[in-house]
């Protein structure tokens, strides 16, 4: 849409209802082609937008997201209906003949993988959204009483999820990749590969297997991780390239969220840590935020011509220092409809939060600098009550903390 207007954005509206197609083709600014259908009817109904229109399909993710420091049940009970007509309007024209969903560039823009898409080929990246989207309408639907839908959507997400390891995972080379319109795999490395963490669809072994290759310092583990090209695929650029190996904090944190559903929260902090001081140590240097980060040097990233992205970009370059800050290098996670807040503590100097805000409550969290005994002086201040959980090396300690109270304690 048109930001200034709120009329839709023309260069992506199917005015004449042409049979499904993309403008772009298979990199932003490329040539249009039309979708190939392969062993499933085409939609009878013409699309209202063109292929360009998807980005990527997270919204369901963002609304849990927002409850989960909300826990406002009345947005998810708003939300349901669009979501759901959202997931069958993809279904209905994204789905490919094998069960997995179509893409173009899917907002990679100049990625390598791109011109293998053309014509109907299925991303990894979009197919396992479609299973998230599916297990998180699911979610909802269990949470706001729907419990017609809980059953319903969790099979779709395990149909999807078969699917996509059926036909997307090299058992060669360990790693999953999107798919040519002849169901053939593209064998390209790029970021896209991890969103199976996130969908829960990689088994134990799958798990294990994208584990290596991101602590692969020939691939994924680099300067500043995680690239969206895999530094041993050619075409990568050390300096960002854009989708050729720069390192954007969407993407990043898809991983870092994977990772952690699947109880590897070490890992998931290490990487949300890096990205975070790339950011600071950039920020020292040019005094701004940028559009993504370069992988092999503490730059922002920069084309083939060393002209460099976008600058003064907080967009979602802004989850570095905010949610990785707050939630990593402070250590605090909130869940208000359980109404808890676990803060694990991983340093000895002056560390915490004042007026943080969930649930409706606003709350300060400081624990001062260890003294020579180890020990420390915490103090936690609230409007509302709420249980706290800290987390200290081995130390674990559980709170009832009381209405517009003030606790202080040693730890």
């Amino acid at each position: 849409m048109n930001r200034n207007t709120g009329s839709d954005y023309e260069l992506w509206r199917n005015k004449d209802r042409k049979p499904f197609y993309s403008v772009y083709g298979h990199d932003f600014g490329g040539e249009p082609w039309t979708v190939n259908y392969i062993n499933r009817e085409p939609p009878v109904t013409p699309s209202y937008n063109t292929l360009d229109a998807l980005n990527n399909p997270v919204l369901a993710w963002a609304e849990l997201e927002s409850y989960r420091i909300t826990g406002d049940k009345e947005r998810l009970e708003m939300v349901w209906e669009p979501l759901v007509h959202y997931f069958m309007a993809l279904e209905e024209y994204l789905r490919q003949g094998n069960g997995l969903y179509i893409t173009d560039w899917a907002s990679m823009d100049n990625s390598p993988r791109n011109i293998y898409l053309k014509g109907g080929g299925c991303g990894i990246d979009i197919s396992s959204q479609m299973a998230l989207f599916a297990r998180q309408l699911s979610e909802i639907a269990k949470i706001i009483g729907k419990a017609e839908h809980v059953k319903k959507f969790e099979e779709k997400a395990t149909i999807i999820g078969q699917n996509i390891n059926k036909f997307m995972w090299n058992i060669q080379n360990k790693f999953y990749y999107d798919l040519t319109s002849n169901n053939e795999l593209i064998k390209i490395k790029t970021v896209a590969g991890f969103w199976p963490l996130l969908a829960k669809i990689a088994n134990s072994q799958q798990i294990q297997e994208l584990t290596n290759e991101l602590n692969n310092i020939k691939s994924f583990n680099r300067t500043n991780r995680v690239p969206t090209l895999a530094a041993d695929e050619n075409g990568y650029s050390p300096k960002g390239g854009y989708w050729r190996g720069a390192v954007w904090a969407p993407t990043t944190t898809m991983v870092i969220k994977g990772l952690e559903s699947n109880g590897l929260n070490d890992l998931a902090r290490e990487i949300a840590i890096n990205h975070l001081r790339t950011v600071v140590e950039v920020y020292k240097i040019t005094g701004t935020i940028w559009e993504n980060y370069a992988p092999d040097t503490l730059s922002c990233g920069k084309f083939d011509n060393n002209s460099s992205v976008k600058d003064n970009f907080v967009g979602w370059s802004g989850i570095g220092p905010i949610s990785f800050f707050i939630e990593y290098a402070i250590g605090v996670k909130a869940n208000a409809p359980a109404n808890t807040i676990e803060w694990t503590i991983t340093t000895r100097k002056r560390t915490g939060i004042e007026k943080f805000w969930f649930a409706g409550n606003t709350l300060d969290l400081v624990a001062q600098e260890a003294g020579t005994d180890g020990l420390r002086q915490v103090r936690i201040s609230t409007e509302k009550p709420f249980e706290l959980t800290i987390i200290m090396g081995k130390k674990k300690k559980k709170l009832n903390i009381p209405e517009n109270g003030t606790i202080e304690f040693r730890l």
